[in-house]
This record gives structure tokens, sequence and C-alpha cells, in this order.
């Protein structure tokens, strides 16, 4: 069904703007109001119409100034300009005043004016549904669902990037691996003004030395051997928005030195160019270092570390976030069965004790991995404590990391079950709950 639409006609001539009246009302969710001069329709402007229709030659104003002065306090709302006159001068001075369509009376003018209220109600509809997926994407990045949990660290954080997305300062995010510094940032961008323009994320410790700056700053072409082609660099990608520099406390001096000057001036020179491009960008950082440190160190530039300093976030481990351990636990486990479309899966006792007797090095990206295996592992009602497997020292656990079908986990659980029974078939089969056939028959067709 389509949306309602109110459509106010302006005709002072009784006959044309009846029969223009009857044509626009025969879809009956319209609303159709007839005027039969200008005065009246600003007087009713209160009602909100979708469009105004104007004949061009009324009583007691003209239809270009009618025009003027909708334009002026509801510059929003479509004007069609209905007119005997067919110069195209005329219509093209209307069309840059503002008019959204220009009509010639004549025997198609009831259909042509039709079809141009169709396409506005197109682009209404249009343009709601986009205002409805921004607000989606606004609400996605609420705080409570980005980052999951109730310690008090967490409370407190929340409040912080409140005030740091309500804000235009720099934000720097401290934090260890895993704890969610890109998540945090985007969140921030998504809940500021600046959520309609981009966010871009650079990883600083990716990108080898001698690309950063071109990476960041862009370059003209022939500006060395390779550069074939100019190249837009990240800064100039998020203007208007935010860029998101991510471990930054690994820059070399060269690099800060010149990070420095674009931040000071707002404005920067692709390699190899001579233009100065003007930038609006809101800088976000962060590092897992600790950048005060680095100063003292001189690994970073001190005039470098106050600018982007801002409103600082310390983003706390897992291992300090207490409750947060099994609150999370839950979640990814909920989460795993929606995914896979599971019946509910429930922690034991004993899990909930080994889960939260682990400081997590990997922090939240490992306890979710951790789960996920888990789940993989469980008899598919509950995740025993022989369920819950952690990574070696120094390396997170990354079985669901890469995106494999269901048989190809199926055969690395099975491999790593035989493997630690020593191709014990029957134990394995009583382990994982499934018939010793099924085991045989991934040995017989060479699967494993």
């Amino acid at each position: 069904m389509d949306a309602p639409f109110t459509i106010f006609i302006v005709e002072d001539d009784p006959w044309y703007g009846q029969l223009l009246h009857y044509h626009l009302s025969l879809n009956p969710e319209d609303t159709v109001q007839l005027w039969s001069s200008g005065q009246e329709c600003l007087d009713n402007m209160h009602l909100r119409p979708d469009v105004v229709t104007i004949d061009f030659s009324l009583p007691d104003i003209s239809g270009d100034k009618l025009l003027a002065r909708l334009r002026q306090r509801w510059p929003e709302i479509p004007v069609i300009i209905i007119s005997a006159q067919n110069k195209i001068t005329t219509a093209v001075q209307l069309l840059k005043a503002g008019a959204t369509d220009y009509l010639v009376k004549d025997d198609n003018t009831k259909d042509l004016l039709w079809n141009a209220i169709q396409r506005l109600r197109e682009t209404s509809a249009l343009r709601e549904q986009v205002k409805r997926l921004e607000d989606q994407l606004v609400s996605k990045y609420d705080f409570s669902k980005i980052l999951k949990g109730h310690s008090p660290a967490i409370e407190g954080l929340f409040g912080l990037m409140e005030r740091a997305a309500l804000t235009p300062v720099n934000v720097s995010i401290t934090g260890e691996t895993g704890t969610g510094k890109e998540l945090v940032a985007k969140a921030i961008h998504m809940k500021s003004g600046r959520h309609k323009k981009p966010f871009v994320a650079v990883n600083m410790a990716a990108i080898p030395a001698e690309l950063l700056e071109s990476e960041l700053f862009g370059h003209e072409k022939g500006a060395f051997t390779s550069a074939v082609v100019r190249k837009i660099g990240k800064f100039e990608e998020a203007h208007g928005g935010t860029l998101f520099l991510d471990e930054i406390g690994d820059l070399n001096l060269a690099i800060q030195s010149k990070l420095l000057r674009v931040l000071q001036e707002r404005e920067l020179q692709r390699v190899g160019g001579n233009e100065r491009i003007k930038l609006d960008v809101r800088l976000i950082t962060a590092t897992h270092k600790s950048l005060s440190e680095e100063v003292r160190n001189n690994n970073f530039r001190e005039d470098l570390y106050y600018r982007i300093i801002g409103l600082p976030l310390v983003l706390p481990p897992l291992r300090e976030r207490g409750s947060d351990v099994l609150f999370l636990a839950k979640h990814f486990v909920d989460e795993f069965c929606r995914e896979y479309q599971k019946p509910p899966i429930s922690l034991t006792i004993g899990a909930q004790d080994k889960l939260q007797a682990y400081n997590y090095p990997g922090n939240v990206r490992e306890l979710k991995t951790i789960i996920e295996l888990a789940a993989v592992l469980s008899n598919g009602h509950e995740i025993e404590p022989a369920d819950i497997l952690f990574a070696p020292a120094g390396r997170e656990a990354g079985f669901l990391d890469s995106e494999r079908t269901l048989r190809e986990y199926t055969r690395t659980i099975v491999r790593h079950y035989l493997s630690k029974y020593q191709d014990n078939v029957p134990l394995v089969a009583q382990k994982l709950d499934v018939g010793k056939s099924t085991i045989y028959k991934m040995i017989q067709d060479g699967e494993i």
C-alpha cells in the first residue's frame, strides 16, 4: 500500500482546479486540498503537505513570488508549477529558483501531474527508507551493544565514550590486543555528528614504513617509479568524517613529523605534488603501548603526543572485568547457536569455573574463539570443562578465525580427537557422540 500523501492544489480557475482535484483524488490513500489563492495556501501550510502545485497566474500573488516564499520557509516541500505559458526561459528561471517541475497547461497536464507526483512519492519513500536504515545503523553502534558487560570499568567507559561522541576533540584509545579498540572508535563515529561521512580505519603496524606516507597522504602520478596513477590517501578518503589510526605507537619518527605537520596545518600535499589540500577530519588513534613512556624513551614525539591525546580512553583487559567473563561467554554461546541454528547450549558450573580462572591474554577476541570451539566440541546441550581448550602461551586460539565448511570443521575435530586418543575410534565416537561407522567411513573415504 502506498504511503498517504497530502497534496495542495493552488488554482484560481474553479473548473480546472476541480478537474485536477478529481483526477488526483482517484488514489484513495491521498489527501487532496484545493485552494483558490496563494494566501489560502500559505495560511494552511501548517497541515504540512507533501507536495504543492501552483498555478503561475494567481490573482493575489504571482507564481514565482509564491514559490520564493514556500522555498524560504519550507525548503523540503516539493513545488510543481502549472502554467499556460510555454516559454522555455520562464520554465528555466522557475526551475533555477527551486521548482521541482514545470508543466504547461494542456490536455495532458493532469496525467503529467499524476506521474510527477508518483515520482515524488517514490523519492519520498526512498528517502524515508534511507533514514530508517541510517537510524538502524546508528542504533547498531549503541555502546552497550558493542561492548557487552556490566562491570564498573565498562560502565565508566560508556560515559567517556558518550562525551567523546558529543565533542569534536581527538580521541586516543589505549588497550591490549583484542579489547575492541576499533569497535569503540567506530561506535564513537557512528554516534557523532559525522556519522553520515566516512569512517576510515588504518592499521599502521600492517603497512611497510616505506609505503606509509603514500598510504596516508596519497601521491601524484609519477611521484616514484611505481606511481602510474594518482592515489588518494586515507586522510582525503576520511574528509568530513573520522580517520582511525590503529597502533599509532609503531610509527617511525620521520612519519610522525609529517603527520604532525598535517594535523597542525589541517592540510596536506600528496607525495610528488604541490597542491595544498584542505582537510576536515576527526582523528581517533589507538595503541597497545604507553605513549607517555614512548615519549620518555624518545620513540615518540612529545609535540605529536599532545596533539593527538585529546580525550584518552583506556579499555580494560578482560581479566580485570570480573563477572563480565561469564556474561560474555553466555552471549557468545547464544550468538553461536542463533547463527548456526542450533538448540540452546548451556555452560556447566565446572565450565564456568574454568573460564573464570583463565587470564585471557587475547582478551574478548580470544574468549569468543574459545567459546565457539567449545560449542562445536560440546555434546550439543552443555559445554563441559573438557570442551574448553585454551591456546598455548603466547598464541591465541584461532579455530574459527578462517571460514570453512561444516564438513571441513568436522574433519578437523575428528582428526584432533583421534590424535588425542591414539586413534581409538570407539572411544572417539563415544566422546563426540557419533556412530563409529561415521568415523570409519571418513577414514575409508580418505577424508582423515
